[in-house]
């Protein structure tokens, strides 16, 4: 066996061998994967091994698109089978809400090129006369989807892999991972002990086991899933093709051909966790005992929808275990505070995605990143505050969810609240109807008299409207008021913070006292970050951002780091509020002895306010006059009760999140992760004005964003106004330009105070201008939309800077 190589993959899955696969592809060859038993021994080699397409994450469609059309290139590369059908797969709605989003995906698949139609119950009964169309309102085909054979595309693979210089040593079991000063492994087995810079846990079911031995925690979970195989059913081996595969959410369930019978697998509610304190080292190709009884109401049901199996005898029943993450998504890429520590992990569609897996990481690890957005699946989306006791709750609730209707506007309930500020109480008392980012409990609105303290999801414009108009109307007259602990904050120290600060930030870098705005970029140009700049001293600076990201963040900044400076995740021990509107001035004057009519737009000082000890920033997200006041969070009660008590005769009004989200369309502002995110360049979004050109330092994306300075990227973030009816843009909307669909949304939605629906877009550069009319895809239905380039609200800036 060798005893150095380049990476050691653990885990002989379908996801490690297409991580193995895809290193040697992209010129990695010095690689090596191992295996305790043999390969696919886990939850691959009883797959069901269906693939499929649709995806509510757009990345992750291409991502699973990208995989199966992966598999003839597979076949042709190593001569094996990889058992391909191709049979088309149709998705049923049983109630509109179910038609809406299916009407939704086929919107976004139309600029993905992604070639799937709406279908109506006549349509249905000709492509699966097996089905039951009663109370069926219609479905959504996918010519992509399909079923294969797991064992056979796994070996191709590692076959794959092997003709491109990797190594695979099966019935090797992984001891222990230790790392070495200068961040490369010890990968001890029992066959003897590997050197290698890089180690990727494709552990699957033992992932957890396999994190553990470096002391990493990987929020994951196995659950017990169950399918049948049935015995020959006339209807569908006298067919005259093969049948295609049938996905009934109302039911649990999804159905394919499998020889001469059907395969049906469910999703059931009575789900249950396995191994809960961890999987057996001894567990590898076997089964769990049957249990009809977890999925007897599943069953129930498929017979009325497919009332041929009623019929039919059970040839085989498959029950085994499979591995999700709190969200369902893969867990992928650099794990946040390790060095040259890789997951790919979570992968519980591992014949959809398991090739988008394998590129992704193959491109981060030898590229420094991947080629589109991998926020979905990033390891880093979830931060050291996960443990085992919120993992289970959410991955039962995942499961159990894998057919639901996704609305926009959900909150899930599983393990919530988990993380709360001071302001939990207060906000609660005060209506507030909660919202969770980064376990972190954050008001969405506050309902008042006999609102409902639940918003009901929905894809059109939900009871939270009312509530929502009411805060942005009390902002834009009077004051409001919001917390400030979702927001990702860092302390950067040291004699030279202000360097290091140049090199990793594409714009500004303030003087003390002063904030400035700024794109961070990847080496290829692309939108990392999207910060806030405060200069508290020479050697003292704080980077305010996504709260979500946070843990993305700092591992970037981790990964740059140089010099004699310090960077400390401050997000949850710095909190405050922020007040915004036209007496917002007034309120802060009265809490504080100092001067704030001097602070003028975009200053920073200490202050105290009322009792207490603050950083005030004259700055705000709602693009009006407005303050950040940030404090200790053991502070925050005290300087609520000043800021509340001094605020009621002005109309201090709270507001949420929905509000927010609603005022910055005024301005034209735009969101992390929607119009600026890593599949954007600055250019693209509109944010290279923030870019500082004059500086004399060779920032991160200097080169890529200089050469996008010259030649415009061909695509530009524009604003529409839209007639909507009763439903707003969300994301990914197709728009129609001239009766072609040349570009999509990034995100929109209701300016309540300008009376507009309001929809952000990337289009054709050619395309763009006053007055250019379009036409925006909403729920299958064509809305007229105009841009327009004047502000909503205060155009000139004059309330915001004055």
């Amino acid at each position: 066996m060798k005893t150095t190589t380049r990476v050691v993959v653990i885990g002989g899955g379908v996801v490690g061998c297409s991580v193995l696969y895809h290193l040697t592809k992209l010129g990695w060859s010095d690689v090596m994967l191992l295996e305790r038993k043999e390969l696919t021994a886990g939850s691959t080699w009883h797959a069901a091994g269906g693939f499929h397409t649709l995806n509510g994450d757009t990345n992750m469609a291409a991502l699973q698109g990208y995989t199966i059309k992966l598999y003839r290139e597979l076949e042709e590369l190593t001569g094996m089978s990889c058992g391909l059908h191709h049979v088309g797969g149709i998705t049923l709605a049983d109630n509109k809400d179910r038609f809406d989003m299916l009407v939704a995906e086929r919107a976004k698949h139309r600029y993905m090129g992604l070639e799937t139609e709406i279908v109506s119950p006549e349509e249905i009964a000709k492509f699966a006369p097996i089905t039951n169309l009663d109370g069926i309102v219609g479905g959504l085909y996918d010519p992509l989807d399909g079923h294969l054979d797991p064992s056979g595309t796994t070996h191709a693979y590692a076959k794959a892999a092997r003709m491109g210089g990797a190594t695979i040593e099966t019935h090797c079991m992984v001891k222990e991972t230790n790392q070495r000063p200068d961040g490369t492994w010890d990968v001890v087995t029992d066959k003897g002990t590997i050197h290698a810079e890089h180690v990727v846990n494709a552990g699957g079911l033992w992932a957890r086991e396999v994190g553990a031995m470096a002391g990493v925690y990987f929020p994951l979970h196995p659950m017990e899933h169950q399918y049948i195989v049935t015995d020959d059913i006339p209807q569908i081996y006298e067919r005259d093709s093969e049948h295609p595969h049938v996905m009934d959410p109302a039911g649990e369930s999804y159905l394919r051909q499998e020889g001469r019978g059907l395969c049906i697998g469910f999703y059931e509610q009575p789900c249950r966790p396995w191994a809960v304190d961890g999987t057996p080292w001894s567990f590898g190709t076997e089964l769990l005992q049957d249990d009809f009884d977890k999925i007897e109401d599943s069953i129930a049901f498929a017979y009325k929808r497919f009332p041929v199996l009623e019929t039919a005898g059970v040839k085989t029943v498959v029950h085994g275990p499979f591995t999700f993450a709190p969200d369902g998504n893969p867990l992928v890429g650099p794990v946040p505070g390790m060095r040259n520590y890789w997951s790919a992990c979570g992968v519980m569609a591992g014949f959809s995605q398991g090739g988008g897996v394998g590129l992704t990481l193959a491109q981060w690890m030898i590229e420094g990143e991947a080629e589109r957005d991998v926020t979905g699946l990033d390891v880093g989306r979830f931060g050291s505050w996960i443990t085992p006791g919120y993992t289970r709750p959410k991955v039962i609730e995942n499961y159990q969810r894998r057919f639901s209707v996704s609305y926009p506007n959900e909150e899930l309930p599983a393990a919530r609240p988990h993380r709360t500020t001071p302001m939990y109480d207060i906000f609660t008392g005060l209506g507030a109807v909660w919202g969770a980012q980064f376990g972190l409990e954050v008001p969405n609105y506050f309902a008042q008299g006999d609102e409902p303290t639940y918003e009901t999801p929905s894809f059109r414009r939900s009871d939270a409207f009312g509530a929502t108009g009411r805060e942005v109307k009390a902002v834009r007259e009077a004051v409001g008021i919001n917390e400030l602990q979702n927001f990702g904050k860092f302390d950067v120290r040291g004699p030279d913070a202000r360097s290091w600060l140049d090199k990793v930030m594409a714009g500004r870098i303030p003087q003390k006292g002063r904030i400035s705005l700024s794109p961070m970029l990847t080496p290829k140009g692309r939108l990392i970050g999207d910060f806030t700049v405060s200069c508290l001293s020479e050697t003292h600076f704080r980077l305010t951002a996504s709260y979500g990201y946070q843990a993305i963040h700092k591992r970037w900044f981790d990964k740059h780091l140089e010099g004699d400076v310090q960077v400390t995740n401050v997000s949850d021990a710095v909190t405050g509020f922020q007040i915004a509107g036209p007496k917002s001035r007034d309120l802060l004057a009265l809490c504080t002895r100092d001067d704030v009519a001097a602070m003028k737009f975009l200053d920073a000082r200490s202050m105290t306010v009322g009792q207490v000890a603050c950083t005030v920033q004259r700055v705000s997200y709602t693009g009006d006059l407005g303050y950040e006041i940030y404090c200790d969070p053991m502070d925050q009660r005290q300087l609520w009760q000043t800021l509340w008590t001094v605020g009621q005769p002005m109309g201090l009004t709270p507001f949420g999140m929905r509000a927010m989200m609603s005022l910055r369309l005024d301005r034209f502002f735009g969101a992390w992760l929607r119009e600026f995110s890593p599949d954007y360049t600055a250019a693209e979004t509109g944010i290279d004005r923030f870019i500082s050109w004059k500086k004399n330092t060779d920032f991160i994306g200097r080169a890529a964003a200089e050469a996008e300075r010259k030649t415009p990227p061909a695509r530009t973030l524009v604003t529409f106004e839209v007639d909507a009816d009763d439903a707003d843009v969300t994301a990914y909307e197709p728009v129609f330009i001239d009766g072609k669909v040349q570009g999509f949304c990034t995100s929109g939605g209701y300016s309540h105070w300008a009376g507009k629906s309001i929809a952000f877009a990337l289009i054709p550069r050619e395309a763009a201008g006053k007055g250019n009319t379009a036409e925006i895809e909403i729920l299958g239905q064509m809305r007229p939309a105009r841009q327009i380039t004047t502000p909503l609200f205060d155009p000139d800036g004059s309330r915001m800077r004055g």
